[in-house]
């Protein structure tokens, strides 16, 4: 799919750049004269406005199980109903409902996001959604390119910046207007401190929940806050990638960090594990994301 898209761009920059050619074979290039004999200065071009509709009328999600509700309800399981992004229960609000209402949430938004999903997984989910022809899309993923069995297993940035940029191609060629909310990925080094205070969460932990930042929770050593911070620095690269990729589609917001420098507290985590979001956290990822939507300037 990129390789054909690849040559697509190719020979539409050629015939771009024959047209912009031909265009300035009659010229001198430089200033040109104005009627009185003076030199005209070329204003220079405006910078194009970023669209934006704070009223979208249908949304879908993508992502992982941060959107699917994953243990907020059971352990183990997914809970769409609670989810941030297009739950219908009332305890959290979510990001549709506070759009559309009730009633235009349950008609007209579509949760495909998947628990475990990486981001070379969200071509496919973008596909998926944009076969609904929603307005606006919201976008929670990079978690688990950073949970892995070890450091070295993480998602390379090059990796996740190339399944990224494929995501959005893959939505614009099917829904060219269609918005994009980008979340930036939690803090997952904030979400080991709060959590390795329970001792049934620690529990959980070694079922295999994000290995590399919680193995050993309770060890303190250098190599293993070494192992922490390594995981840290990897999401907020991908922050990084997600804020400079979303920054080139002027119908894309990013949350300028605001899931990732929120600082959930016990009761926002799940009472199973520890590490994802409660009821009570999915509310609070709904109001970041509706502040954001609904913003009149990019969150920064």
């Amino acid at each position: 799919m990129r390789t054909r898209r690849h040559r697509v761009r190719a020979v539409l920059a050629a015939v771009t750049a024959a047209l912009l050619g031909a265009a300035g074979c009659g010229g001198t290039g430089g200033d040109s004269p104005a009627p009185d004999g003076t030199t005209a200065t070329a204003s220079p071009s405006p910078s194009p406005t970023r669209a934006w509709d704070r009223t979208p009328r249908s949304v879908a999600a993508v992502g992982d199980s941060i959107t699917t509700g994953y243990d907020a309800c059971s352990v183990l399981a997914d809970c769409p109903k609670v989810s941030w992004a297009t739950g219908g229960d009332s305890r959290v609000d979510s990001l549709a409902v506070r759009l559309l209402g009730a009633a235009g949430a349950a008609g007209r938004s579509w949760n495909l996001a998947v628990s475990g999903a990486r981001m070379a997984d969200l071509p496919d989910q973008m596909a998926k959604a944009a076969a609904r022809r929603p307005e606006l899309v919201t976008v929670l993923a990079g978690a688990n390119d950073a949970c892995r069995p070890t450091t070295d297993a993480m998602t390379p940035v090059a990796d996740f910046r190339a399944s990224f940029e494929d995501a959005l191609e893959t939505l614009r060629e099917e829904a060219p207007k269609a918005q994009v909310y980008v979340a930036s990925v939690p803090d997952l080094k904030r979400l080991w401190s709060v959590g390795r205070v329970n001792p049934l969460g620690k529990q959980v932990w070694q079922l295999g929940i994000c290995p590399s930042m919680l193995a050993d929770p309770d060890a303190l050593d250098a190599a293993a806050s070494k192992r922490r911070d390594t995981v840290r620095d990897r999401v907020e690269a991908y922050n990084a990638v997600l804020e400079e990729v979303c920054a080139k589609d002027r119908r894309c917001r990013f949350d300028g960090g605001a899931v990732f420098a929120y600082r959930f507290g016990g009761s926002e985590l799940s009472p199973w594990d520890w590490f994802h979001p409660s009821v009570e956290g999915q509310a609070r990822l709904a109001e970041i994301a509706y502040r954001a939507v609904t913003a009149r300037e990019e969150p920064s």
